[in-house]
């Protein structure tokens, strides 16, 4: 995580401010505009009395001096009457008529296309820069001993109702967002059923990657199943047939642009196709997004369990919500609540079976779509610096404390 990008939240919410208050003064003088049209009447500029023409030259000179220079009319407008010419006018500057036609993207409609532009690169550019093999640019990797299991920790529910000892022995929160007790009332979260209602036929649990292209150190170029996508895959059969809970393995490739790395759309990409999965699949009940994550190569997330090298994983939930600024409307996410239930339970099963397999829950201001289903993970399963066998022991444990917490 980079700490510039978490510094320049704050600007950024100021900057979108800025153009939503001048989103409304062209708003305002549209609507007043529309109104003196009408009241005018469906006559043509020529043939109006010197008032109207009078009243109508002042609108229009000082729409262009001021925040709609586009907006002119001509008396040779091939007939078009003042009346249409107006409202066609307003509907071109406010998108209404194309938010009823679905032409734009429901959660854009009070944000300028620029700034939610660059909240969506912020948003999928969150993990550290990495070359196509998946080294991080400008480090060499150091070899470093697999680290013993710690100490089983405390998960006593009186223990987890203590907000101070839960967030700093399960959670990292991210300098650009904030949460209080309020929000992460282990006692409410922990009670939370997550369990499947397996009283319905059809898949219960999707699997994507929103970063695909993610490999590991002793990766083989060109092998699919050496990468985080072939992780997803091997958790897929693991899901499926050593614990018979029906998962489909989303293969989409969403951060390659023209055949070059590109995430900066990757989240946006994703989107409309997982919704299209989810329609089709009305059983799903869990989502996974599943990464790898980026840390310098100086860095080994590996732990020994049971005597097997394994990768360390991290859950990550996005609060859509800034420190300086509060809650992100236009990445707004009903299921907040769910999803910080679902990771903390998952949290939990880990802590108690093997101490040190996860790190702390990771919690960061944007949404990374997680607002798709109230059972929905971002999963950061090791790094560039794990090889692909730490990578598969961690996909048992996971598939394992996914059955902890989701089967009756």
């Amino acid at each position: 995580m980079k700490c510039a990008e978490n510094r320049q939240v704050g600007v950024d919410e100021l900057k979108q401010s800025k153009r939503i208050s001048q989103i409304l003064i062209i708003v305002i003088l549209c609507v007043l505009i529309l109104y003196l049209g009408l009241y005018i009447g469906d006559v043509r500029i020529k043939d109006t009395s010197y008032q109207q023409t009078q009243l109508s030259s002042f609108l229009m000179s000082r729409a262009k001096r001021t925040c709609l220079p586009g907006l002119s009319y001509s008396a040779e407008d091939g007939g078009t009457s003042f009346r249409r010419w107006v409202a066609e006018s307003a509907m071109d500057i406010i998108p209404l008529g194309a938010y009823v036609e679905e032409q734009l993207p429901v959660d854009t409609e009070i944000e300028d296309r620029e700034t939610y532009e660059m909240i969506l690169a912020k948003q999928a550019n969150d993990e550290n820069a990495v070359d196509a093999d998946g080294n991080l640019i400008g480090e060499e990797p150091e070899t470093k001993p697999v680290q013993a299991s710690p100490a089983a920790i405390d998960t006593s529910l009186e223990k987890l109702k203590d907000f101070e000892y839960l967030t700093s022995h399960f959670y990292t929160i991210d300098s650009s967002t904030s949460i209080d007790a309020a929000q992460l009332d282990a006692e409410k979260l922990l009670n939370k059923n997550m369990k499947l209602d397996t009283s319905k036929e059809g898949p219960k649990v999707l699997i994507y990657h929103t970063h695909s292209q993610e490999a590991f150190q002793d990766s083989r170029e060109g092998e699919t199943s050496d990468t985080i996508m072939g992780m997803g895959a091997y958790l897929t059969k693991l899901l499926n047939e050593t614990y018979g809970i029906s998962t489909i393995h989303h293969e989409g490739v969403y951060d390659l642009i023209n055949g070059k790395s590109d995430r900066s759309k990757a989240y946006q990409l994703a989107e409309p196709q997982i919704q299209k999965i989810l329609k089709e699949n009305p059983s799903i009940e869990v989502v996974i997004d599943l990464h790898r994550d980026g840390v310098a190569n100086t860095t080994h997330l590996v732990t020994e369990i049971d005597g097997k090298p394994t990768a360390q994983i991290m859950f990550f939930n996005g609060l859509s919500r800034t420190k300086a600024n509060g809650n992100i409307a236009y990445l707004s996410n009903p299921y907040i609540e769910d999803n910080l239930a679902f990771s903390l339970q998952m949290q939990i099963a880990a802590a108690k079976a093997w101490p040190g397999f996860t790190r702390h829950i990771y919690l960061k201001s944007y949404r990374y779509n997680m607002h798709l289903m109230p059972k929905a993970l971002l999963i950061e399963a090791g790094a560039q610096t794990n090889t692909v066998e730490e990578m598969k022991n961690a996909m048992v444990l996971l598939a394992d404390t996914l059955d902890r917490v989701l089967m009756p």
